[in-house]
């Protein structure tokens, strides 16, 4: 297993990810930002958090597959969610998640999550992408 998972006693629990990851392997793989964009470069989603954050992950998955590995490998997600501060967060901290845990089976993603960091930022790419993701993996 070239990926290990987990939060050590006294770190803020419980949380839907894991605060610590340690990768064994010699590869790093790293899938750029996804978007909620379909393979012909169309919108998925628009003005849908949770469907685009299922599209993001969809998309991180065959970045993933065609560096031969999957979720289990990642050891580091980052989101960048646009309209995301302390006036938003709360309502959109629901959409979010469910966005993950739709795909969360498909996708073969771990629970809990490798460690994860949600940023909120301005402007992503273009004005109807309302969240990306990077991932970071390590294979043997």
């Amino acid at each position: 297993m070239t990926v290990q998972l987990l939060t050590p006693e006294g770190m803020f629990q419980p949380v839907p990810y894991h605060h610590v990851s340690i990768g064994t392997g010699a590869r790093q793989v790293h899938v750029a930002g996804q978007i909620a964009r379909d393979g012909d470069n169309g919108p998925v989603a628009t003005g849908d958090l949770t469907g685009q954050v299922e599209q993001v992950l969809r998309n991180a998955a065959r970045g993933l597959a065609g560096a031969g590995a999957t979720f289990a490998d990642v050891v580091r997600l980052r989101f960048f969610l646009t309209d995301w501060g302390p006036d938003t967060s709360e309502k959109k901290l629901g959409e979010f998640m469910r966005g993950i845990e739709n795909v969360t089976d498909e996708l073969g993603i771990p629970r809990p999550l490798p460690p994860v960091s949600a940023i909120g930022v301005s402007y992503l790419f273009e004005p109807d992408v309302l969240v990306e993701v990077e991932a970071y993996a390590v294979l043997d």
